[in-house]
């Protein structure tokens, strides 16, 4: 528990945080180490948060693990990532089961290497029946190609007569996309400095609240979630409206 902690509002804390876990390489390359070095180290800040997230009641946890754009990447990396991507998986079952974390994941997973999607199927399967919080990988991830998707999937269910498109509305949308079940974030969070969504959850994000930082994902732990649901919990949310209708 950090001293920013007993600060925290309880009844405030987003029901959902999402986050764009950046600077790896960077964090690396300051140290003089190889960049698969700072995917690694950016393993145990995923241990952290989602544990701090679990602490003070986040019931949803989204990290942007893997986008679709990141197979442009220098291939021994990506074989690097995926590898971790296993290894990390199947090491940490017991710690997630122990902690209540269950496992789920979104994008375009079939098409991830078969030792990859093996080992996220496994566990998401050893986790199903846990209940505290849900950790949600977004792996080959793009929130165009999930648009596109159930574009394509609503247009499919037209032509067989299944649907009328005028009949099509926020809520039929919203359930063919891949989060389908899960509450849009509340608060999208940033690390390494960058300012952009980078495809990242388009439509679920309309009216989430944005944090960035300059903090780089393997320095990002409990103190620092808690400064950003802090910065969260200070913000006036009036979803369109005024400040006098929400107040």
């Amino acid at each position: 528990m950090t001293d920013l902690q007993a600060l925290i509002i309880p009844d405030k804390v987003p029901r959902h945080i999402a986050i764009i876990m950046d600077g790896n390489g960077r964090w690396a390359k300051q140290k003089g180490l190889p960049r698969v070095l700072g995917h690694r180290s950016g393993v145990k800040s995923v241990r952290e948060v989602t544990e701090a997230a679990a602490e003070i009641g986040v019931e949803y946890l989204t990290l942007y693990a893997f986008s679709t754009e990141n197979w442009n990447r220098p291939p021994a990396e990506v074989t690097a990532l995926m590898s971790l991507l296993v290894e990390t998986i199947r090491g940490e079952i017991r710690d997630l089961n122990k902690n209540g974390v269950r496992l789920a994941a979104i994008g375009d997973l079939e098409a991830l290497p078969k030792a990859s999607h093996t080992a996220l199927l496994e566990g998401i399967e050893k986790t199903k029946n846990n209940t505290r919080i849900t950790l949600v990988l977004a792996l080959n991830y793009s929130a165009k190609w999930e648009i596109l998707r159930a574009t394509r999937l609503l247009a499919e269910q037209a032509a067989q007569g299944l649907l009328k498109p005028a009949d099509i509305d926020e809520h039929i949308f919203e359930n063919a996309l891949s989060t389908c079940g899960i509450p849009d974030p509340e608060l999208l969070i940033r690390t390494s400095g960058e300012t952009r969504i980078s495809n990242f959850l388009l439509w679920q994000i309309a009216y989430a609240e944005l944090y960035f930082t300059s903090v780089f994902w393997p320095d990002f732990g409990r103190r620092e979630l808690h400064e950003a649901i802090l910065s969260y919990q200070r913000r006036e949310r009036r979803f369109g409206m005024i400040s006098e209708q929400v107040g």
